[in-house]
């Protein structure tokens, strides 16, 4: 539901219902994180997958688009952006095989401008036609696992007018047993950071190759200017936090933001790749001998909902200080 109120009164103007289709069943809740405006229009997303444009005045349907097919796992649960005249979403539904992607449109008519998917191997388009392949079809993901890789931008992003680039987190990869998708999965758990006029993905950043922790990489990405830089920081799910040039995405800095973080033990800032901890990993149960570990469990913090959670952190040019909402726990994860 959407209410429109006045806030000079209380007084509700109007409700807009949407009513679900029986038997939906999208991962993770009933969730709604807002909407967006432009000129007249109140623009949202819904869990079966669709954009709603309603008139701001009257809460009447001006525009209804579907993002993709809610039986086959996709949803929406992210406030949509509005950047250069685009209205640029994402989409939900890692847990159940979708291809995560980054699309805008015309926030008038709910027309698709662009789409590029964030799994490798997965064909991007513009106006209608194709725009490149994203990544290398096969170069991080084995087999035929790239086709139902999950990495959904769930949470979506933020826009940096000094870029002209749109910064998206993606999620974690399908399925959750990293052993049977060998490689980096990219672009899961990743920051991308997007052209909005062209679709194209500029640079992006890994900070939890094959996650295996269901950590994701949805955290906002903010930028600021420091020494004379332009550049973005995100406090990961995964405990760490990352500061990167946000023209290029080049890893400035890493560090823990949280007491305890044992599944790496630091992140290397020439390659920008975790540390891992093997002792914190789950072992391959498909391994042979006792190197599977098959019908044990290992510890591991933070736990799959993250040092820092979906709840935003924020920024002060006046004290140069990131204020971080954080939480303090761990998990056993089961082979």
């Amino acid at each position: 539901r959407i209410y429109a109120v006045d806030t000079k009164t209380g007084k509700k103007l109007w409700k807009y219902e949407h009513r679900l289709p029986e038997g939906i069943m999208p991962c993770c809740d009933v969730i709604n994180r807002g909407a967006a405006l432009y000129d007249n229009l109140v623009i949202f997303g819904t869990l079966d997958a669709q954009l709603v444009a309603l008139d701001q005045e009257t809460g009447k349907v001006v525009w209804r688009e579907k993002i993709d097919d809610y039986s086959a796992g996709y949803s929406y649960t992210a406030a949509p952006l509005i950047a250069e005249g685009l209205l640029i979403t994402g989409l939900s539904g890692g847990e159940f095989g979708v291809v995560g992607r980054v699309e805008a449109r015309d926030p008038k008519t709910g027309k698709m401008v662009w789409s590029r998917p964030v799994v490798e191997g997965h064909m991007g388009y513009k106006d209608g036609k194709e725009n490149g392949v994203t990544g290398t079809t096969n170069a991080s993901w084995p087999g035929e696992t790239w086709k139902t890789g999950g990495a959904a931008p769930w949470l979506g992003g933020s826009y940096d007018p000094t870029t002209g680039l749109a910064y998206f987190g993606t999620g974690n990869p399908g399925p959750w047993n990293s052993h049977v998708r060998k490689g980096d999965n990219l672009y899961s758990a990743s920051t991308v950071a997007i052209d909005v006029k062209t679709g194209q993905i500029k640079w992006h950043y890994q900070s939890t190759p094959n996650d295996g922790w269901d950590y994701d990489g949805v955290n906002e990405f903010i930028t600021f200017d420091m020494d004379g830089k332009r550049v973005g920081a995100k406090a990961d799910r995964n405990g760490f936090f990352y500061v990167l040039d946000a023209t290029d995405g080049k890893l400035l800095n890493a560090f823990p933001f949280v007491k305890k973080v044992t599944w790496a033990t630091s992140i290397d800032l020439k390659t920008g790749r975790p540390n891992y901890d093997p002792a914190n990993r789950p072992g391959d149960p498909t391994a042979a001998g006792g190197d599977g570990a098959k019908g044990k469990s290992v510890f591991s913090a933070p736990g799959f909902l993250g040092g820092k959670n979906q709840m935003p952190m924020a920024y002060s040019p006046k004290t140069g200080l990131f204020y971080v909402p954080t939480n303090e726990w761990g998990m056993e994860i089961w082979n």
